[in-house]
């Protein structure tokens, strides 16, 4: 095989519709575009959502509620799924619980539930805490520190 040999595959390469070139081309006089109005002239045309200066449907809409982006998100685990999947005398940090598909990313702290019981002696590191899932630690054998 020699360079002036290569070829594209065959379909892979479709030619460029030249319009404004006479009327045999099929796309000839207007191009495509219509007759007047300001989609038909050079430019820019209105913007999106635009209606003809009737007013747009996001305007017409009402508008309800409240967005807090300064809202911090927090992932929940709770205590029988640890135990689950951590063995006795490991260490759950919010590394560990990502590895094991407990927390998965975008969140800005991890909190542990007390929801199930805790077997093993772990020791839990992660932000937050319930009462009640720091006690089940402790009555376990584990220690539960904030990070």
């Amino acid at each position: 095989m020699k360079l002036n040999e290569l070829a594209p595959a065959a379909g892979s390469n479709k030619a460029v519709k030249r319009v404004g070139r006479g009327p045999a081309s099929g796309q000839g006089k207007t191009a495509g575009k219509g007759h007047k109005g300001q989609k038909a002239r050079a430019g820019r045309g209105p913007h999106v959502g635009f209606e003809g200066g009737q007013m747009p449907l996001q305007r017409r809409l009402p508008k309800r509620g409240f967005n807090n982006i300064f809202a911090k998100t927090v992932a929940i685990v709770n205590l029988g799924d640890i135990d689950a999947c951590f063995e006795d005398g490991d260490t759950v940090d919010i590394a560990a619980l990502e590895e094991k598909g407990l927390v998965n990313g975008g969140f800005d702290a991890v909190k542990v539930l007390a929801r199930g019981e805790i077997t093993k002696k772990l020791a839990v590191k992660v932000n937050a805490y319930s009462e009640s899932a720091k006690q089940k630690i402790a009555e376990a054998g584990g220690t539960a520190e904030e990070i």
